[in-house]
This record gives structure tokens, sequence and C-alpha cells, in this order.
């Protein structure tokens, strides 16, 4: 089996490294085609894919061997995650100057059979090739193989061993503090708001979800799986038309009924989290009574400003959060889930109003030391349905 750079090959040592890279390139452009500037002609934004080969040497590429010694081969005691995408194991590999104690890392090893896996992956390459932010889970390197067995594609990542956001909302007996859960929200904001805003060409995420946040060894939060994000409109373009893919439940409306694609797409998103986060339930729970089993239609019940909301906080907080912090969040998710796109917030102003409710919910909003949180059971870590 012979790895090779998804562009280029960095490693001159390996002569005999297939050199699929021109093909690879062309694919990403042809991927990206709806996304990159209208008219040579006009000033535009570079796409991800150009941005991408300033800083392609940043990133490691690795044998597939090094992958499956780092796992075990694979071994299924090390799987930490699986989905459609395929499986994700907890590893360790050697610095690269071969120096100094080996780094746990999260290896991501997708289905061999999965043509959208593959596209999938190289969106990941790309995006997180190219990002930078404290927010935003660290790409460390690829491995891309053709072999006798088949085409492999693999990811590594920085391990979060914290695991998500979803596993300590509802796959754990313990209970996330109130002010831990708007702190993990806040991060995640100023994640999207760095995607949004932060970067030369404007990134929709269009996968924001519990699942997605992931927590390192002090509950700060990262982002993950970039497999679906996308660039957003340029010049005088308002959306991007795209096919309808994510996860049952967090879709915005207007994406699902027309295809078209915008930054607000991830508002309504953050604002469906923001009620999980709320309530400690799930954006769908068919095990509930009827009315119940729609977390954003049982909630329209309960206005933040009723007398009723305080019935739909998560009762595992046992009381032990800020009411008017609460209200406020509760507030900030509606003008999320506003029906008109061009009315909700930006993540910039998701970013403010938290920071408030963090602030009426105690003093200062310092960042959350080592969590005394026990993980009682395991998380599956699958991929909820698509939509």
């Amino acid at each position: 089996m012979k790895c090779f750079s998804i562009f280029k090959d960095k490693s001159k040592s390996k002569k005999r490294e297939s050199s699929s890279a021109p093909e690879l390139r062309n694919q990403s452009k042809s991927d990206n085609s709806a996304l990159t500037r209208t008219s040579r002609s006009l000033p535009s934004p570079r796409s991800i894919p150009e941005l991408y080969k300033e800083k392609e040497h940043n990133l490691r590429v690795f044998s597939f061997q090094e992958l499956r010694d780092a796992t075990n081969g694979f071994n299924r005691m090390l799987k930490i995650g699986e989905g459609g995408f395929g499986s994700v194991y907890k590893g360790t590999i050697k610095p690269l100057d071969g120096q100094g104690e080996p780094i746990v890392v999260a290896i991501k090893k997708l289905n061999t059979h999965s043509l959208q896996g593959h596209k999938e992956w190289l969106a990941e390459v790309q995006f997180l090739g190219v990002v930078n932010h404290p927010n935003l889970v660290k790409l460390i390197g690829y491995c891309s193989v053709d072999g006798e067995r088949g085409i492999q594609r693999l990811l590594v990542y920085e391990f979060m061993p914290n695991r998500s956001l979803e596993h300590h909302l509802f796959s754990t007996t313990s209970t996330l503090p109130w002010k831990t859960r708007l702190e993990i929200m806040l991060g995640a904001a100023e994640g999207l708001a760095y995607l949004h805003e932060g970067l030369e060409v404007k990134v929709i995420y269009r996968d924001f979800k519990s699942s997605n946040v992931l927590l390192d060894e002090n509950f700060k939060p990262k982002l993950s799986d970039f497999g679906l994000a996308r660039e957003g409109p340029t010049g005088d373009r308002t959306h991007v038309s795209t096919a309808v893919v994510g996860t049952f439940g967090y879709a915005a409306p207007e994406y699902v009924e027309t295809g078209h694609l915008t930054i607000q797409s991830d508002i309504w998103t953050f604002g469906v989290v923001l009620y999980e986060v709320l309530t400690g339930r799930r954006t769908v729970e068919r095990n509930r009574p009827t009315l119940e089993q729609k977390l954003l239609d049982w909630v329209k019940q309960f206005p933040p400003d009723s007398k009723r909301f305080s019935m739909i906080i998560d009762p595992r907080l046992r009381n032990n959060y800020s009411p008017s912090a609460a209200r406020k969040v509760g507030k900030l998710a509606d003008s999320c889930l506003n029906k008109n796109a061009k009315e909700r917030p930006t993540m910039s102003q998701v970013v403010e109003s938290l920071k408030q409710a963090i602030q009426d919910s105690g003093e200062g909003s310092s960042s959350v030391s080592k969590s005394p949180l026990t993980s009682s059971s395991r998380s599956s870590g699958r991929r909820s349905k698509k939509v």
C-alpha cells in the first residue's frame, strides 16, 4: 500500500508513492465549483482550496502502517466513535522529530465503500488545513492510501478526552453544571463567529449539533467534523445551492425546503442546541408523549417571558441556575430560530448575548477548571438520522 498527499508529495524519500495528486486537486476544484469566484475579472476572496495550498505544509502525512500501529491494528477496544463515515479510534503517534513522549490522538478511518465519505474527508482536510481558532478542533494530519485492499482515507486529530456536549447532556448520570453549559456554548459561538466573519472567505459549518461540540480536559469546546462545511456565497449571490444534507431536527427550515444554504442556516442550528442545553432533551425523542417528541414544538408552549418557562429547564440542574440568565438564553434561542432568516442575529451578537448571560449567572466568566464529572455510561458516538 502506498500513501500519497492530497496535492503534492511532502516526503521526498518516498519515491515509489503514487502521484495521483493532480486528480485529487482537480476533484477538489470540481467539488467547490459552485463556490468559487463567478468572474475572474472581479475581485473575489480566494477559495478554500486556494487558501489550503498556502498551508498544506502544516499538515503531517502519515503512512497507513503508522496509523495501524498507533491504534494497535484498529483495535475495537480503542474505538471511541462510529457513524456513517466510518470509525474513530484513540491512538498514540510519535512526535514528528521522533523525540519525546508519544502523542495521544483521535484517528478517523473512513468507510472504504463510501463515495460520500471521500468527499467529506477531502473537505475536512481542506477546511481544517486552513482554519486556526482555539474553538475549532486541530487536524494534525492525514493518510490517503490506494492499495490491494481498496482505498483508505484517514484523518488524525488532537484528542478530546471529555468527549462531546451530547455525551454530557444525554448519556451520563452526571449533571453538566449550568455555568459550564453556558461557557461551552460561548466557546462554540466564538468558533462559529470565526468561521462566519474571521476568514477571507465565509464558511458555513452546516453540521452544528451537540455531538460535534467536543470537550478538552478543561471542558473547553471545539467544533469538529467539517465534512459538510461549505464556502459561503460570494459577490452578489445570496446563498449557495446544495443537496440537503445534515442531521434530522437541526437543519434550518428554509434550507430543507429550498436547498439554499446561508450563514443564517448555522444560526438556526445554534438555536436548536441552545434549547437542548436549557432542557436537557434531544431535538427529537420518540419515546415521549406525542406533543413532546419534537423539542422545538414542545418549548413553544413555554415562552421565556411566561411564568411557565421554568418548567422546561433541565430538572437535573435542581434549580442550580440563574432564572434571569435562563430567560435571556431562551430569548436568544428564539431569535436564532426566527423563521425569517434575515432577522436572526449574527454569531458575533450571539457571543455578546452569551457573555451577558454568563455574567448574570455569577461572578465573571472564568474558564471551567477540570470538571469533577464522571462518565458512567459510554456514548455510542453514532451519527443521528440524516435528513
